[in-house]
């Protein structure tokens, strides 16, 4: 590669181009984020005739992050909302210190830069507020720092509630989840898939020599780190598939079966889930021991304790992605559908097993 190859490389988009779903879901979220934003200042107006209420424009990049990027730390609630308080607060007391607008303009939006890091809230909109801010200090000649409340941290906090709305409605996680402080069995053990790996301390620790914790989270790393660590075992077991691994003679129990039977199903046959088919063997959910827990009632039916959004895979399902589901905790075993049929299900002793198979070779 030529040098000028390099440099027009080093210029050109860095980051993978989004489906268009997403771009569509970011899109409309954001638009209908800010659009309610306006509706509720447009009425607290209307009740208190307070110009304080009116929304502004650093909060389209605020929307931007929340509802393009929301798992960025970047983004987070308390990155947006304390990041543009602190910026606005840091804005307005330069403003009663310094009156040249020449030194007002960059002091403000150096030490709102100092506070958002200091209190670990950096949110980039942040820099737009204290500029905002010091270019038009009329805005803040009435309200004082009272500004920095309302509008600033009341338009973010209120951003953010939609935000959380509207992520997790379109399958979106935020605000975006903290590494685990327990197991999922609430002990003090990590979960299995990160007992011989980086502690979140470790990885916080890395991102920070490599200067890149303002851009991806300890979390977000852990789950790249863990999806490429499941797709190097699957690949070192060669091309495994749910098919080569399942359990093809299913134990299965139909919707109207009631808790004492499935309570004697679960103890002969030593099952930790049983799978829930109609009669024409269309898979309808997933059963757990832990399901049946508590049950006093012995009328109450199986259809009433499965969990039907399971996650589930197909018999070319290869070994990678049945790793991450039954490694993190949240399921037992994995249904294997064909056309919504039940074919056969992976549990964690058939992964287990065809592992230690693979690998002892």
């Amino acid at each position: 590669m030529t040098r000028s190859s390099r440099i027009l490389r080093s210029l050109g988009p860095a980051l993978a181009r989004p489906a268009p779903v997403e771009i569509v879901r970011a899109a409309v979220g954001a638009g209908i984020g800010l659009l309610a934003c306006g509706l509720l200042a447009s009425m607290m107006i209307h009740h208190e005739g307070s110009a304080m209420s009116l929304l502004i424009a650093p909060l389209g990049a605020s929307a931007f992050l929340a509802f393009c990027v929301p798992n960025s730390p970047l983004a987070q609630p308390w990155s947006a909302v304390v990041g543009n308080c602190v910026s606005a607060l840091a804005a307005i007391t330069v403003l009663h210190l310094v009156g040249e607008p020449m030194l007002a303009v960059p002091l403000a939006v150096a030490s709102a830069v100092i506070l958002m890091m200091l209190v670990r809230a950096m949110h980039p909109p942040g820099g737009a507020v204290a500029l905002l801010i010091a270019l038009n200090p009329a805005l803040v000649a009435k309200a004082g720092f009272a500004f920095a409340l309302v509008p600033v941290a009341f338009d973010t906090a209120v951003l953010v509630v939609l935000a959380t709305l509207f992520n997790r409605a379109t399958g979106r996680k935020y605000p975006f989840r903290q590494p685990p402080v327990e197991s999922p069995h609430h002990t003090q053990d990590t979960a299995p898939d990160r007992r011989l790996g980086l502690s979140a301390d470790d990885l916080g620790r890395i991102l920070s020599d490599l200067r890149l914790a303002a851009n991806i989270g300890p979390e977000d790393l852990a789950r790249l780190i863990g999806a490429a660590e499941a797709e190097a075992t699957a690949r070192h077991v060669g091309g495994l598939t749910a098919a080569d691994v399942m359990s093809h003679d299913v134990v299965t129990v139909l919707p109207d079966a009631h808790v004492d039977d499935l309570t004697r199903l679960f103890l002969s046959r030593g099952f930790k889930t049983l799978p829930v088919v109609s009669q024409d063997g269309q898979y309808l959910g997933l059963l757990s021991q832990a399901d049946l827990l508590g049950q006093r009632d012995d009328r109450v039916e199986a259809q009433a304790l499965m969990h039907p959004s399971r996650d589930f895979a197909n018999p070319g399902t290869p070994l990678a992605p049945l790793l991450r589901l039954l490694a993190d905790g949240g399921q037992q075993s994995v249904p294997v559908l064909d056309h919504g049929k039940l074919v056969g299900i992976v549990t964690r002793s058939d992964m287990i097993g065809a592992l230690a198979y693979e690998l002892s070779r």
